[in-house]
């Protein structure tokens, strides 16, 4: 009589295979998380780099057009973040998901006096404006 091992061996490559499957799934599953982290991070500083640029075309236009011209600018935010502008900067810290913070910086000519607009999460419209006889541009968030 002939012995016939191959169901034992086929217990045994499945019990394998699925131990080999458990172990990869263990190892893998923290670096795509990292992965995914860093991707929803770099997106989101790209949408506010856009953002932060938007606003800069819109100072430079009033800036060159001179006292009399506004511009309005309409962005939809990702985040809720604090923007600050000087005469020649506007820059933020972005607090990204993975707990670190990027600092984003725009160059930009104007004659704004420094201060700070929080973009909310969502639709925000600011303006930029430059007054008849004023010697400072103005930026402002416009209510809905």
């Amino acid at each position: 009589m002939i012995k016939d091992n191959n169901g034992q061996i086929s217990v045994e490559y499945l019990l394998i295979f699925a131990i080999s499957i458990a172990i990869l799934i263990v190892f893998t599953l923290p670096l795509t998380e990292h992965v995914i982290v860093d991707a929803f991070d770099v997106s989101d500083s790209l949408d506010v780099k856009n953002d932060l640029e938007k606003i800069t075309h819109a100072i430079e236009k009033v800036y060159g057009e001179g006292q009399g011209s506004k511009q309005t600018v309409n962005m939809i935010s990702p985040n809720k973040v604090k923007v600050y502008l000087t005469n020649r900067h506007i820059y933020c810290n972005l607090k990204l998901k993975s707990g670190l913070y990027k600092y984003i910086d725009e160059y930009c000519e104007s004659n704004l006096v420094t201060n700070s607009i929080t973009l909310n999460k969502g639709e925000n419209t600011l303006v930029v404006e430059w007054p008849e006889n004023s010697e400072n541009m103005i930026i402002y968030k416009k209510n809905r």
